[in-house]
């Protein structure tokens, strides 16, 4: 029983010592959810190689794994990334990039991503989601975040909102696809039932073909719908 042990123990230290010293064969590197690359490939291998020399053919036990992440991590562009190590010796790196929701246009360019948190624009690839207008503060993005996240998650709003706009005294408005009226949304407060409002307004005005006949929607006040004709 003893002799089986020590044979047991001896196997298992030669195993992992041999696993261990086993070079890295080939990197690769998968991009998780949203396809659209922000962050390229080669911007993700750079990032690997600057902070661990050439890893091909680098023995498994030298890699500094932590260290590859918070490599990548550091990328503005990056969500999440976790790297490890196969058991063939394939060093694999799962990225996931952020997802813009969207782009602030002012004197300074940057999206919105889909937690509330800026994020720089990508030279790789331009986002189609609503531009950001007006009088924003990137410190106090709650107002526009919470505005766009409808926008993103409401077919509706989606399919039409181009546009949203703040101006110096927090107010806020939308402009729509194919529509020369402005909305005013005014404060978050309510949302819900501004944003019904607006779907019922809309969808009577499009049957009526008179969705032309206004220059200003203002959903400010409770359960009525203010329009000013141009």
């Amino acid at each position: 029983m003893m002799i089986l042990l020590v044979v047991v123990v001896f196997l298992f230290a030669f195993a992992s010592g041999k696993n261990a010293s086993r070079k890295v064969s080939e990197v690769v590197i998968n991009f998780k959810g949203d396809q659209n690359l922000f962050i390229t490939y080669g911007t993700v291998s750079k990032l690997l190689i600057q902070n661990q020399g050439e890893i091909k053919n680098m023995p498994k036990e030298t890699l500094a794994l932590n260290t590859l992440e918070n490599a990548l991590k550091s990328n503005p562009l990056v969500k999440t990334a976790e790297v490890y190590v196969s058991v063939n010796g394939t060093l694999i790196a799962d990225v996931e990039q952020k997802r813009p929701i969207a782009r602030i246009s002012t004197n300074a360019s940057y999206y919105v991503d889909d937690e509330g948190y800026d994020m720089p624009l990508s030279t790789n690839y331009s986002a189609r989601v609503p531009l950001v207008t007006g009088y924003i503060e990137k410190n106090n993005l709650k107002n526009v975040f919470t505005i766009a996240q409808k926008v993103e998650n409401d077919p509706f709003l989606k399919k039409n909102v181009i546009e949203i706009h703040q101006n110096i005294d927090n107010v806020l408005f939308l402009k729509l696809r194919q529509c020369q009226f402005l909305v005013q949304i005014g404060s978050i407060e309510s949302l819900d039932k501004k944003i019904n409002n607006l779907k019922a307004f809309y969808q009577k005005n499009l049957e009526d073909k008179r969705l032309n006949d206004y220059s200003k929607v203002n959903l400010q006040f409770d359960n009525q719908v203010v329009c000013t004709k141009r």
